[in-house]
């Protein structure tokens, strides 16, 4: 399906750009979250029409993603779980509960923009990425143990506990080109580009995985033309 951009997307064009996409990926995330509308003669236009004002608000947008980046970047919460000898959880930590510790801390996120692959089932301190803005990335820091104690011994190893998230998000965005796609050549191209530019870097062991598609609406919703 081909669509037009209303904003960047990560990995697929810049706003504006008429771009040819599965019709699952444009009609679950690209057109309900008014990323995208269908490439028609009467949407193309509309953008064309609304361009400067919606320049204007991705201008707004960025302002208000950096600074709430400048505000919560690095920030650390804790999160208080019971767990075996082993230190595993009795139960897991979800995207819902980190989105809930950390709107009592007075920080509004959504859950979609939290970036993880699977719930945590483990004790430790894991970097949490949060998407504020197609352009904006920032990166949190969930510390999840049995008491309060134990967290502050935690937090004073955490740079032997961290996990980078460099491998993890090359894996992500794999995930996104095989849903944007439908041209398997060109999924194949970008996947063995980001493999190339992965081997690069240095990886941690315990490093834990996100994923940015975990959260996209299941159900379909039929666009409408502007």
């Amino acid at each position: 399906m081909k669509v037009v951009l209303l904003e960047r997307v990560q990995k697929l064009g810049q706003m504006g750009d008429i771009v040819d996409v599965k019709s699952g990926y444009a009609r679950n995330f690209l057109l309900p979250f008014h990323k995208a509308l269908r490439a028609t003669e009467q949407n193309i236009q509309y953008y064309e029409n609304q361009k400067s004002i919606l320049e204007a608000k991705n201008i707004e947008n960025i302002k208000e993603a950096e600074s709430l980046k400048a505000k919560i970047n690095g920030i650390s919460f804790t999160l208080i779980r019971s767990a075996s000898d082993a230190g595993a959880l009795y139960g897991s930590v979800s995207v819902k509960d980190i989105m809930s510790v950390v709107s009592e801390n007075g920080i509004a996120i959504a859950k979609n923009q939290i970036k993880l692959e699977k719930p945590i089932k483990e004790l430790g301190i894991y970097k949490i990425i949060v998407s504020l803005h197609p352009e904006i990335s920032s990166e949190i820091i969930i510390n999840v143990a049995r008491t309060d104690e134990e967290a502050k011994l935690q937090e004073k190893g955490k740079e032997n506990n961290f996990s980078d998230a460099k491998s993890s998000k090359n894996e992500e965005d794999n995930v996104e080109i095989d849903k944007m796609f439908d041209d398997e050549s060109m999924v194949a191209k970008i996947n063995n580009d980001n493999a190339a530019n992965a081997s690069d870097e240095t990886i941690e062991p315990n490093e834990q995985k996100l994923d940015a598609s975990e959260d996209l609406p299941k159900t379909e919703t039929k666009n409408i033309s502007k």
